[in-house]
């Protein structure tokens, strides 16, 4: 999957993935509105309006950009309803050809992980039969308890051929407290990041030059990009914070590799809520997909202008 990912980046020339992170608040009113209409101000009313907008903004976007990073939590909040909107947004996604990164953060110990890494990218079994549970391409995954939390997920990659991002350097602003602690004389998010490198080093897939273990480290952290940059050579690198956050496409150079990749920028509601920025203000709610196209097209063209620098 991860030579997937790459081989639409490069189509797409855009090293991009869309957060489909909705909150009702970015949800235009008409689509709660006709929503409401027919399930009422319910659970099943809320996630039939987050699934419309998703399906809207995703059939603006799909041909721009190589994948889309739905945040679980934002569907988990509106209860079963809201998962039941979150599979049916991840196997939308599918049928559009964009590969898709479950951003569920799990990481667990023994049996617990194992059922979160099946549930989201291996089979369940079922007597003699074998199901596929929300079937992402990827998923975050959260190594505080260590390699146990990981290893499940490695093992059902291989079977699969599918793939991680392990949070190492996180976007948000109290990462430090723990991220950016000394041991040994270092910094914690430096040694993750060589166990990452670690992991990966058994996760190569049969060709090319990148494992399918990869890594989040944040845009609003250019320079500890930088420094994990040069100590993961062969890990893909999902990068955060990107608009919304603060991050700019100058700060994200050092998360690329000469050749070019090794890195994906993700944007969540600087796309998704692009209609409510002032800058695009002119679309109006009713036209909140195009809105978001043209935010696409600005990130990718601010990225493009960054890396040719």
């Amino acid at each position: 999957m991860i030579n997937k990912l790459i081989a639409k980046i490069q189509k797409t020339n855009a090293p991009i993935v869309v957060g489909l992170d909705p909150m009702m608040k970015y949800v235009p009113q008409w689509i709660q509105d006709k929503a409401f209409a027919e399930y009422g101000e319910t659970l099943e009313g809320a996630a039939e309006a987050i699934w419309q907008y998703n399906k809207g903004i995703v059939d603006a976007i799909y041909d721009l950009v190589p994948a889309v990073k739905p945040q679980i939590a934002m569907y988990e909040q509106f209860g079963i309803p809201g998962l039941i909107a979150f599979k049916k947004t991840v196997d939308y996604c599918k049928e559009k050809e964009l590969v898709v990164i479950g951003d569920i953060k799990r990481g667990d110990i023994g049996s617990t992980s194992e059922a979160y890494a099946v549930g989201h990218l291996g089979k369940v079994s079922v007597g003699s039969n074998s199901f596929y549970g929300f079937d992402e391409d990827f998923v975050t995954v959260n190594p505080y308890l260590g390699s146990d939390g990981v290893t499940p997920f490695t093992k059902v990659c291989k079977e699969e051929g599918k793939g991680i991002f392990v949070l190492v350097k996180t976007s948000n602003p109290s990462s430090g407290e723990f991220q950016d602690r000394a041991l040994d004389g270092r910094p914690l998010y430096e040694l993750v990041g060589e166990k990452v490198k670690e992991w990966g080093a058994d996760c190569m897939p049969g060709e090319g030059n990148y494992s399918y273990v990869g890594a989040v480290v944040g845009a609003t952290y250019p320079e500890q990009g930088k420094i994990l940059r040069e100590l993961m050579p062969n890990t893909f690198i999902l990068v955060p914070g990107y608009g919304a956050q603060g991050g700019k496409g100058a700060d994200l150079v050092h998360f690329f590799n000469e050749d070019g990749l090794g890195a994906i920028i993700n944007s969540s509601r600087g796309i998704i809520a692009a209609y409510q920025q002032e800058k695009y203000a002119r679309f109006g709610e009713q036209a909140y997909a195009e809105a978001s196209r043209a935010a696409v097209i600005d990130m990718r063209e601010d990225i493009a202008q960054a890396l040719q620098k």
